[in-house]
């Protein structure tokens, strides 16, 4: 049965109830009586919901038992913490206490933390997306007993939600098996959205029409502000990472002007604060200036990494002063003393009237911007657009350039020494006077996998600023993870809170940790890194690993069963993980001699390569993977002495292209053997193992294969 007609099924099931034409109810609401559930638990979205009237409940054993026992239909009710919708639901509808009775007479309420509980949430935004054509959150779902969905959306107004509980309700009462019925088709529905058939073809990777799909692609580029042509703008930074390299490698110079353009217009745009550093989620306009004002810490990371190697590629100062701002902020706001990550801020705070508003912590008004930047307001003012074009609504503006530095020097006949003065002053003072404000939330739980990608982002900014402190904030989050999440048995744990972990990992965590590991690999020559990397892919392998699709399931086979066992390999904001684990196991198989990593990885991205043609956007890492088979890969092997301050020269270049591996002394690893010379170091550029004469300068080593 096709996923498209398992649809149709659905769509005259008789299940199907529009949010804008609900029955009316007729049922006498009780009075409510609760016990909500979740005081204990640790995360902070679930903690905002612990005074709700509504009963609820966390995801566990104990809970679903409970479902089935009672013959209750469940509500799952999805979000996390910096989700501004789901606050405007919760202080509709879950605080007030007639919507709270029919939930907790009627029904076995849960509450889950998208971001503690990826596989969760992926099932039943499955299920809403296939049940209405699209989904975000808060998700919002009605399942039967046994966990499997018949209902959902996403944001409902207080009646909606009634009406929808009572006919929902009602339904169950009347005719069970209706339900029943539509929960089998939606069911297998989903498990028909993730899955990949072997492909058993002959693949010849060097003949792919990249190029063709990059073209098709760029019909949707806006030509004025880069990224996509539409509204709202996500930054999608592996799309962009991957442009860049594409670009690069293949002398795409068009390509390559639509790169910078984004990262021009982002960098320039209301997305990125202009005040304190780091990224918004994303764009409600098209030309990035009015960001939804959470902060989330997985952009903020791959931001860094795409700016660092931006500025590698380009040298623009412009991506310089992105990276060290941004780390700047991570460093003052999202960094505890164990040397960890948090999660994200929240895109409402408290307003002048002590109501929680959106973007209320990041907007002046010009009176206020007049006041605190005082003598230089016609500078600033023209630097950052205090005019029509940076007003937001009301009388507030959110600061957005539009002019480049060049442009701004030569208007107002000062020297850029002068103007990165002012800039400095500007921001200070604009600074002191936003943190008289209220700050917004703070998600301060922990996530394994995303702070694998803001480790990545500092070792990234590292290799392209030179920073030793950089390094030193990324030695000391990996230690982190080895410590408090890495298990005894070689599992991870996904999450962190209060000093205990309690979620076991998920593939994300094992891909983008693993990951990470290589990359500090790379830049200390500590095979601690590359070994413990070596580790939790084998442990992948041993309880993720489909060997018959050749894919990596996204929950271990020690979880508990959800409804399906899904797989993850469409790129989205954060690349899949199976795309990740695919590049691991290739740059694995060069560091290990691994045939079996090297296979699996080619297999891998064999199998995802049907849909890949029809649809380039929603795989981009695996398009950089490709870009291995494609063009020259090279292992760049640095043994001796001075290994460590030629490794510095190196990480000067842009090098998507190519691996590192390296020791100062005598080492054992393939890449190394035979390669160490007493008294002398040397620099070997290999392809497959076989090497060009070695090298001792920089330079000529580099000079053959630098972009």
């Amino acid at each position: 049965m096709t996923l498209r007609y398992i649809v149709v099924l659905l769509l005259f099931s008789g299940i199907f109830i529009s949010c804008n034409n609900i029955s009316k109810s007729t049922s006498i609401h009780p009075t409510p009586t609760y016990k909500n559930r979740l005081s204990k638990e640790t995360s902070p979205y679930l903690l905002q919901h612990a005074n709700n009237p509504v009963d609820w409940r966390a995801w566990n054993n104990e809970t679903l038992k409970k479902a089935k026992e009672d013959k209750k239909l469940i509500v799952i009710s999805i979000g996390y913490a910096a989700c501004h919708w789901c606050h405007v639901m919760e202080k509709e509808s879950f605080q007030d206490t007639a919507v709270a009775a029919i939930m907790n007479a009627k029904f076995i309420s849960i509450k889950v933390d998208r971001e503690e509980r990826p596989d969760i949430d992926k099932i039943y935004i499955n299920a809403v997306q296939l049940l209405t054509g699209s989904a975000g959150w808060p998700l919002n779902v009605i399942a039967l007993p046994d966990g499997r969905p018949i209902w959902g959306g996403t944001y409902f107004t207080k009646k909606d939600w009634m009406s929808a509980l009572d006919r929902i309700q009602e339904l169950y009462e009347q005719d069970p098996q209706k339900l029943y019925g539509a929960a089998d088709k939606l069911e297998e529905g989903i498990k028909a959205m993730d899955l990949v058939p072997l492909n058993t073809s002959d693949v010849d990777f060097k003949k792919y029409p990249s190029e063709q799909s990059i073209l098709e692609w760029s019909k949707s580029f806006d030509k004025n502000y880069g990224g996509t042509n539409r509204a709202p703008k996500f930054m999608m930074p592996n799309d962009l990472s991957f442009f860049l390299r594409q670009a690069m490698q293949t002398k795409n110079n068009e390509l390559l002007r639509h790169t910078t353009l984004t990262l021009n217009k982002i960098a320039y745009g209301g997305v990125y604060d202009h005040v304190g550093g780091g990224f918004s989620r994303y764009s409600v306009d098209k030309k990035w200036h009015i960001p939804h004002f959470e902060k989330m810490l997985y952009d903020n990371g791959q931001l860094v990494s795409l700016y660092s190697d931006a500025f590698l590629a380009t040298k623009n100062p412009l991506y310089k002063e992105v990276v060290i701002e941004t780390l700047d902020f991570i460093t003052r706001e999202f960094t505890n003393n164990e040397g960890a990550f948090y999660s994200s801020y929240h895109a409402d705070s408290a307003n002048e009237n002590g109501e929680f508003e959106e973007g209320a912590y990041y907007r002046f008004t010009k009176a206020e911007l007049k006041s605190v930047i005082d003598g230089d307001f016609d500078i600033f003012s023209d630097y950052y657009n205090i005019t029509s074009f940076g007003k937001w609504e009301k009388d507030y503006f959110v600061l957005i350039r539009s002019k480049s530095d060049v442009e701004i020097l030569e208007k107002f006949s000062i020297t850029q020494e002068k103007l990165d003065e002012k800039k400095k002053d500007w921001k200070s003072k604009l600074m002191a006077y936003r943190n008289k404000r209220p700050k917004p939330g703070l998600d301060d739980k922990i996530l394994t996998s995303w702070n694998g990608l803001m480790l990545n982002g500092y070792i990234d900014a590292y290799k392209a600023l030179d920073n030793k402190e950089y390094l030193d904030a990324a030695i000391k989050n990996a230690n982190f993870i080895i410590s408090k999440q890495l298990q005894k048995n070689g599992s991870l744990f996904h999450n962190y809170k209060d000093g205990k972990s309690t979620i076991n990992g998920y593939l994300e965590d094992y891909a983008i940790v693993a990951n990470a590991f290589i990359s500090l690999y790379e830049v200390t020559l500590d095979e601690h890194w590359l070994t413990t990397a070596n580790d939790l892919t084998k442990y992948a392998f041993d309880h993720f690993f489909d060997s018959e699709k050749q894919l990596f399931y996204f929950t271990s086979d020690l979880d508990t069963a959800l409804v399906t066992r899904s797989f993850e390999f469409r790129d989205n904001v954060i690349p899949s993980s199976n795309s990740i684990m695919a590049h691991n196991l290739f740059k694995l198989s060069h560091y290990f001699d691994n045939k079996n990593y090297a296979a699996v990885s080619q297999q891998m991205l064999k199998n995802v390569m049907p849909e890949m043609k029809q649809y380039p956007e929603g795989f981009s890492n695996w398009l950089s993977l490709l870009l291995n088979y494609k063009e020259n890969y090279y292992e760049i092997v640095v043994v001796g002495p001075e290994a460590q301050e030629k490794l510095k020269k190196i990480n000067q270049y842009y090098l998507p292209h190519i691996l590192i591996a390296g020791s100062t002394t005598k080492g054992n690893k393939p890449l190394l053997l035979e390669r160490f010379i007493e008294g002398e170091t040397f620099i070997y550029v290999c392809v497959n193992n076989a090497c060009k004469l070695p090298q001792t300068e920089v330079k000529k080593a580099i000079q053959p294969i630098a972009l």
